[in-house]
């Protein structure tokens, strides 16, 4: 049986948390590409293989922050859900945000879920394993 890496888009604008992403993927026992963008305009560009991305990899998930530059989380959010080419990658909000309303506005615009961003670089790394895990073992995607 041939493994195919696991394609993950993250989209933040935080090197802090863009690095401590990769650290708790690099634990993980799948094979997985992380390709990173760091602002919502970037991030429709590879969605729709756009400019620099003409070549980019259809990803499996996508990890969206709320606070980018350019245009923020919710719109890309509001954009990838309103695509018919995109609207079926699940769309995972990774936020520091602890908001209820940003919580049910990422709902209202159909994010897959909503994760708050922990403190603790252990916490981090549990989460990044769960979402990984629930997404690739337990979820089938299409």
């Amino acid at each position: 049986m041939l493994f195919v890496p696991i394609e993950i888009l993250l989209v933040e604008d935080n090197s802090g948390d863009v690095q401590l992403t990769k650290l708790a993927l690099e634990e993980s026992k799948m094979s997985v590409n992380l390709h990173v963008v760091e602002d919502g305009v970037e991030a429709l560009a590879f969605l729709r293989k756009e400019g620099k991305y003409t070549s980019a990899k259809h990803p499996d998930i996508i990890l969206l922050d709320l606070n980018l530059p350019k245009k923020d989380g919710r719109e890309v959010l509001a954009e990838i859900k309103a695509d018919p080419n995109l609207k079926r990658i699940p769309a995972i909000v990774l936020t520091a945000s602890q908001a209820e309303a940003d919580i049910l506005n990422a709902y209202n615009l159909n994010a897959n879920c909503y994760i708050t961003k922990p403190v603790s670089f252990d916490r981090f790394v549990k989460i990044v394993q769960s979402i990984e895990n629930f997404w690739f073992t337990i979820v089938r995607l299409p």
